[in-house]
């Protein structure tokens, strides 16, 4: 869009604005980098075109992701640098008129930063206008469970990253970055919670050799249009709710 195409959106009545946030962090010998980015992306489209009259601003593509470090290529923010970003979008957008920023990030390793900066971002801007995020890595994680098991794939598969879910969301967005032949079984279950602590402490290398959570056999473009359609109308809905919470 030109900047007259943004003033005629508003002009028309469109204040809504999806901000979709990424990384830029290995996931796996099988996909790209930029997956987390890639997934946003496509994602915070969906989210617009359900929602109606709402546009989506250039996702901001490098995120958290100091526990993939010991990865090649893996780039990291720090959470002010961050936090610095997201409120320069947010002041932004309000002072060209937006109302109701949506926040989101395709990177799960974003949502404990983007909770614990909300009531900064919040505070930046003026009191008309609303920003609401969605930071529940658990429903995230559930939601991709049955979206996978409902378009008959393995839910076990499903480990957060670079798994069934991530690699068929690939296939659907972009499947030419796909590596099929380089597939590898990652860590199996839930990680525990000492596990957890070890990987924000050393990385994820002291939980996945590979650098997976999960595993990406069996995964298909089917499983990746699922996992797209039921995370836009977890967002879809999370939104609506909080805005109508907010309201009251």
């Amino acid at each position: 869009m030109s900047f007259e195409d943004v003033a005629a959106a508003l002009a028309a009545g469109c204040t809504a604005v999806v901000i979709p946030l990424g990384a830029i962090e290995q996931h796996g010998p099988h996909l790209a980098l930029s997956m987390d980015a890639d997934h946003a992306e496509a994602l915070a489209e969906r989210v617009a075109r359900i929602c109606g009259r709402t546009l989506v601003t250039p996702t901001i593509k490098t995120g958290c992701s100091a526990h993939h470090l010991p990865f090649p290529g893996t780039i990291s923010l720090r959470p002010e640098t961050l936090e610095a970003i997201c409120t320069d979008y947010c002041t932004s957008l309000a002072g060209h008129g937006f109302k109701r920023l949506l926040m989101f990030s395709g990177h799960i390793g974003n949502f404990p930063v983007i909770k614990a900066m909300l009531a900064r971002l919040r505070a930046s801007v003026p009191s008309d206008v609303e920003i609401i995020a969605f930071t529940n890595s658990t429903q995230w994680i559930d939601t991709w469970r049955h979206a996978v098991r409902d378009a008959g794939g393995d839910s076990l598969a499903v480990g957060g990253h670079a798994d069934i879910a991530e690699t068929s969301l690939m296939m659907a967005i972009r499947p030419e970055s796909v590596r099929h032949d380089r597939f590898e079984v990652g860590h199996l279950g839930a990680l525990t919670e000492q596990q957890l602590e070890l990987m924000w402490k050393n990385g994820i290398r002291s939980v996945s050799w590979n650098g997976i959570i999960g595993s990406p056999i069996g995964a298909s473009r089917e499983i990746g249009e699922a996992c797209l359609a039921a995370v836009a109308d977890l967002l879809v809905d999370t939104f609506k709710e909080q805005e109508r919470s907010i309201g009251s």
